[in-house]
């Protein structure tokens, strides 16, 4: 064999120890993962009070990055390792899917709609909350109802489930209002402020979460009715079933003993908003025995 052909034998042997340690990393489940690096990844949305949120102090806060901390002391005991780190890592709507996928967040705690369109691609925990999408104007326009919206511009973040069923709930009722996508919740708000949107469509409990943050919350008014339905889920890699199920047995464990009710009045609750029926019979149905 001459000079070159041991060249070009070693680098094929190098292509395919280095394609068998890709492969090796992307089969390897989250479980593995957080214990060979000895840190379990949470991403987090920073816009999405009360549910996730940044505080004045820059830190995650809100009633899914709490449940995503009880779920953080269940990896830790799993794995009988208590120095294992928790670190939390801020994603935006449109990279929080990618982001698991990736491997660069083991999970994401935020408010995703659980869809079979987004299970082609991750998995989800059992649900965690449940809305429906609404709306937010200022009082002052007086927007009361869906069809008060004809003739507006209301805005939708992108890469949401709203944008999509907004437009098919105003095709549906034919309201001519034009539908103005927007970066984020941040965007939104702002354009709502300045008038250059008349209504921001979200999911009710997020466009709650915007007026606690408020300033001035009676210039905001919010809809009571609801035109979709959300199911809120924590967002985990696809086919990865042990972490799925350790995530599943913290978060059942937490309905069954009650504790949910209390970091739902502590980030909810505290504004007088009690649990409505669905949700309730959402926790009713997920105290799933041992």
């Amino acid at each position: 064999m001459n000079h070159r052909s041991c060249i070009a034998v070693l680098i094929a042997v190098t292509l395919i120890f280095a394609g068998a340690d890709l492969l090796a990393q992307d089969s390897e489940g989250t479980l593995d993962k957080i214990a060979r690096t000895g840190e379990f990844l949470i991403g987090y949305r920073t816009d999405a009070s009360p549910l996730s949120y940044e505080n004045a102090d820059g830190e995650p806060s809100g009633y899914s990055v709490d449940l995503c901390r009880r779920i953080a002391t269940a990896v830790k005991g799993h794995l009988d390792d208590a120095d294992i780190e928790t670190k939390f890592v801020g994603v935006s709507s449109d990279e929080r899917i990618a982001a698991v996928i990736s491997g660069k967040i083991d999970i994401e705690c935020g408010s995703t709609t659980i869809t079979l369109s987004r299970q082609e691609q991750v998995d989800f925990t059992i649900p965690t909350f449940v809305t429906g999408a609404s709306v937010l104007s200022l009082t002052e326009t007086g927007i009361q109802g869906m069809s008060d919206l004809s003739g507006k511009k209301v805005g939708a973040v992108k890469d949401t489930t709203t944008v999509e069923l907004l437009r098919e709930n105003l095709q549906q009722k034919l309201i001519d209002a034009s539908v103005v996508i927007v970066g984020s919740r941040e965007e939104a708000m702002n354009r709502l402020n300045r008038g250059n949107i008349d209504a921001y469509a979200s999911d009710q409990i997020v466009l709650i979460g915007q007026i606690i943050e408020a300033a001035n919350p009676k210039k905001y008014s919010l809809l009571d009715e609801t035109f979709s339905y959300e199911p809120y889920g924590m967002v985990v890699r696809r086919n990865d079933a042990d972490f799925r199920l350790l995530a599943n047995k913290a978060l059942a464990q937490l309905y069954r003993s009650g504790q949910h009710i209390q970091i739902y009045n502590k980030w909810i609750g505290r504004i007088g908003l009690q649990p409505p029926p669905m949700l309730i019979a959402m926790f009713q149905l997920n105290t799933i025995p041992e």
